[in-house]
């Protein structure tokens, strides 16, 4: 069973660092692409970052593109969002899910999230 756990988020005052953690169970995470998406109340999903399994290519959302930075680590089975000089808009649960390698650059398509962690920033 496929299992992704999100951990790391909460409370930071605008220009602050969060890092979230996604650790898989029961699959491996390196033999998949794996994204992140946040949902904010009352607004769209909108998908944030993924890394691709076949060439560890990154990729972002314009919103984010220069202060957040996605990473994995396969011995830990985990991947990573460095979120740097966070904004007051950042705020949102943010989930990580499996996604198709071709909907990568999209950041569009997951699959089998977990059950998110809250950002907050704010003064």
């Amino acid at each position: 069973q496929v299992t992704l756990v999100e951990s790391g988020g909460g409370l930071v005052q605008p220009g602050g660092s969060l890092r979230l953690s996604c650790v898989g169970s029961g699959f491996s995470l390196d033999d998949y692409a794996i994204g992140w998406f946040r949902q904010a109340p009352g607004k769209e999903r909108e998908g944030v970052s993924c890394i691709r399994d076949t060439d560890d290519r990154r990729y972002y959302a314009d919103s984010v593109r220069g202060r957040f930075t996605i990473s994995r680590d396969n011995a830990k089975n985990t991947v990573y969002l460095q979120m740097d000089s966070l904004k007051p808009e950042d705020t949102a649960a943010y989930y990580c899910g499996t996604v198709a390698p071709a909907h990568c650059p999209n950041l569009e398509g997951f699959h089998s999230w977990g059950q998110g962690t809250q950002v907050t920033v704010s003064s």
